[in-house]
């Protein structure tokens, strides 16, 4: 075949316009293929440790990821997930003693995450947002991370959705390519934007197509009618799932979310993989995080 690749893009993208809006219930790339039984790990984010993390603030954070590594270990977890946000820096000799950190106290890095938006419209700046991405793909190898969380971004001001998911595809592609000789997985995330929605997800889902792409399962980040039957639809598509304590359903309130409901959506899914604990709950993090991961391993097993 002689096709362009990008011809081949825009040409899937066009496709999946209408099959994102369409009434029925989108389908997307073969889900993928787990072999044997569910197996459910749990890792924790560090996000639900942002306040002490935080870079910017003064004199200093109160916390270090090699201490959110202790605090993990000492919640008896499998794994962190250290999110780019809190690295004070990303040579390789210091990702190799954090991992060798994780390594001694027993813990995995199930993957990181990183802030990026592959909606811009500039050329030159959607260029600097994929390499960022790529940059951090390498890092989250020399980690021993399984999956980068990515996301997709939001339609500029003039700008179409149509023209915003053509260029998100591409990128992710682009994204993918690089990953691939990494070994790590592109997660992506179902957070706002051209992304709102589950079938806009999968849209994007069906239209990058690579060995090396997945859905990073957010079970916080729709506020649709029900959010459950939503989340439902990703489970065979995920490669890294965030739990969330709370759901917000349209027009309502935050709720507290069932566990159980999503855990067992999970199995029945025959998922496989890594779950990190995402806490935004208003409660001390340092109390509620203990009680939530404790109430997750029973649901585990």
């Amino acid at each position: 075949m002689t096709v362009d690749r990008r011809q081949f893009l825009h040409a899937a993208v066009a496709a999946s316009s209408t099959f994102a809006f369409a009434k029925q219930p989108a389908a997307a790339i073969e889900p993928i293929q787990r072999n044997g039984k569910p197996h459910l790990r749990l890792s924790i984010a560090a996000y639900s440790y942002r306040k002490y993390l935080d870079l910017k603030a003064k004199p200093q954070p109160t916390m270090t990821l090699e201490d959110f590594a202790e605090i993990a270990a000492g919640l008896d977890l499998d794994a962190i997930e250290p999110t780019g946000y809190y690295f004070a820096e990303t040579t390789p000799e210091y990702l190799a003693r954090l991992k060798g950190k994780c390594t001694r106290l027993g813990l995995d890095i199930s993957g990181s995450a990183v802030g990026n938006n592959f909606c811009i419209s500039d050329p030159a700046k959607l260029k600097e947002q994929i390499a960022h991405v790529k940059k951090w793909t390498e890092h989250t190898s020399l980690l021993g991370g399984k999956a980068l969380r990515v996301f997709a971004g939001n339609v500029e001001k003039g700008d179409t959705e149509e023209k915003a998911r053509a260029r998100c595809i591409e990128a992710l592609q682009e994204c993918c390519d690089h990953a691939a000789k990494f070994g790590v997985f592109m997660a992506l995330e179902n957070h706002g934007g051209i992304v709102t929605t589950a079938d806009q997800l999968l849209s994007i889902v069906k239209a990058v197509k690579h060995d090396w792409f997945g859905v990073n399962l957010d079970t916080g980040n729709f506020h649709s009618a029900d959010p459950y039957a939503d989340l439902e639809k990703l489970v065979p598509y995920a490669v890294n799932v965030q739990i969330k304590t709370e759901i917000v359903r349209a027009n309502k309130q935050k709720e507290d979310a069932d566990l159980k409901r999503l855990i067992d959506m999970l199995k029945q899914g025959g998922y496989r993989g890594y779950v990190a604990l995402e806490y935004e709950a208003a409660e001390e993090p340092k109390t509620a995080i203990p009680k939530h991961i404790e109430t997750l391993k029973k649901l585990v097993g």
